[in-house]
């Protein structure tokens, strides 16, 4: 099974909710025995504080910042992270053309 950026991108952004005002900008594709991947490009501000699974970042384009627990760490494409779960994050400052994929599990 292959998973594009070009294919996600298609997609997005989804309708606003009260969390997400400026759009939804993830997707979920693929599910299987408690591994989820997401592919996530937040537009301006990204809403996201922490979740109930650990998870893995793989950045795809763009650069920022990734706070986790109040600590900031510079990204590039080609970063990876590890966020355990019920840790506070989010992204900042991060480039217009920025994405990533996520795994939870």
């Amino acid at each position: 099974m292959k998973f594009t950026v070009e294919e996600m991108l298609a997609q997005l952004p989804l309708p606003a909710n009260e969390k997400w005002k400026d759009g939804i900008w993830d997707l979920e594709p693929f599910e299987k025995n408690g591994v989820k991947l997401v592919f996530f490009m937040p537009r301006e501000k990204d809403y996201q504080t922490f979740h109930d699974q650990d998870e893995f970042y793989f950045v795809i384009r763009g650069s920022g910042e990734l706070v986790i627990d109040g600590e900031r760490f510079d990204f590039e494409s080609g970063d990876a992270f590890f966020v355990p779960a019920q840790t506070p994050h989010h992204f900042e400052t991060f480039t217009e053309h920025f994405a990533t994929w996520a795994i939870f599990f």
